[in-house]
């Protein structure tokens, strides 16, 4: 079997808890937005403090922080980012990620020491463009959602001037790669300014123009029409091939999604790769059976194998566990953990931790000044969970079915 040279992990961070989470799970990268400029404005995104305790927090255990400034800029945006790419650079930001050739030329003045991505939504496909952002200073070019494996692996090979990162797992956008006007148009909400509706994953059908009030469903799925709701791409089973381009680094999308779903992305992927380059057999059904019990629409391979199956018949999310909590510390034979869900005693739960997952049925619940309760049902409330074996702190606690 040839050697395998594992590409950087590259997670969503949301959040700070989200970025502790994925930094313990295996990530070896993390990207985050800060208060503005990085296209999910439904995420408060990471203040100065947040992003010095995350970037430190990255650090110490050897990951890189990137910050996701990749809205289209106006010239009112352009006049406010100096302060934050300075800021950010300050408290030691590996790299900046960017879609604007303004936001590009700021960071290389303000911050020479930082690399600079190229964001999916500059959409490159094709080499010239490549080299075109690497001679005005990028250092990685994250690829468009939108190419082939041969087609994205033919763009490494004839620009090697420049690192690139491809999408591995995650939703996907059915304009080119978020670049969509559609948002804007129903609801005055911009997607390239991160506020993005998701009109996508509206219900649709069709008005013919003389019979107001009459809808006829374009492609049925449970008496509703999704005609533009993209499934989700997990390449789990396809990491030699995705590997094979020459591609740097692997990108989980995500940044909306629970920490739940970062820890459970992150292992899959943290573990099939490992698993590839120490040689040994990747259990792609394990890793598959993981990715499945995190939130997600239908899977499918996006545009890797040629056009996709791009319609996932309904916006509803599949999630097989529920997402209870986040384990904060562990003491007296008890998990501390910060809820997320209800629980209860008699429930089956299941805590995923960075060496596996284990089952338990919860035995006792008690309030951090040592009440016994039956139920948790206070979000971000503390509580005490006796487990039969020690938890690692940023674990996830789930339901088992």
């Amino acid at each position: 079997m040839a050697s395998f040279t594992s590409p950087e992990l590259s997670a969503p961070a949301g959040s700070l808890d989200k970025l502790k989470v994925a930094v313990t799970f295996g990530a070896d990268a993390v990207y985050f937005g800060g208060r503005a400029f990085s296209l999910r404005a439904g995420a408060a995104g990471l203040s100065d403090a947040e992003m010095a305790e995350g970037i430190s927090f990255a650090h110490a255990r050897g990951a890189k922080a990137y910050l996701a400034l990749n809205a289209f800029m106006r010239d009112a945006d352009i006049d406010a980012l100096p302060s934050a790419i300075e800021s950010a650079a300050g408290l030691g930001a590996d790299a900046f990620i960017v879609s604007d050739p303004g936001a590009l030329a700021l960071c290389r003045k303000l911050a020479p020491d930082a690399a600079v991505h190229i964001s999916t939504q500059a959409n490159v496909m094709n080499a010239a463009s490549a080299r075109f952002w690497a001679d005005h200073g990028a250092s990685r070019i994250v690829l468009s959602r939108e190419l082939t494996l041969e087609g994205a692996a033919g763009i490494i090979r004839r620009a090697p001037c420049v690192a690139f990162e491809v999408f591995v797992h995650g939703a996907m956008c059915v304009s080119y790669s978020g670049r969509c006007l559609l948002s804007a148009a129903m609801t005055g909400r911009s997607a390239n300014s991160g506020e993005c509706a998701q009109p996508c994953r509206y219900s649709y059908a069709v008005a013919e123009e003389k019979r107001p009030g009459a809808y006829f469903p374009v492609e049925e799925a449970a008496g509703q029409s999704y005609i533009f709701n993209a499934a989700d791409l997990s390449m789990i089973s396809h990491l030699p091939e995705l590997a094979g381009t020459g591609a740097a680094a692997l990108k989980i999308e995500g940044r909306m999604k629970s920490a739940g779903y970062a820890a459970g992305a992150v292992y899959a992927y943290r573990r099939a790769l490992d698993d590839l380059a120490a040689g040994r057999r990747v259990n792609v059904a394990e890793y598959e059976s993981e990715l499945s019990k995190i939130s997600h629409r239908p899977y499918g391979t996006g545009f890797y194998f040629g056009d996709p199956l791009q319609v996932a018949g309904s916006s509803e999310y599949v999630r097989e566990r529920r997402f209870l909590g986040i384990v904060r510390g562990y003491a007296d034979g008890a998990a501390i953990v910060e809820q997320r869900g209800k629980f209860s005693v008699g429930e089956s739960a299941e805590f995923l931790t960075p060496d596996g997952a284990f089952g338990d049925t919860i035995t006792s619940i008690r309030t951090e000044d040592g009440a016994r309760i039956e139920t948790a049902n206070r979000t971000l409330e503390r509580v005490m969970v006796e487990t039969r074996r020690p938890v690692p702190e940023y674990s996830i606690l789930r339901s088992a079915e």
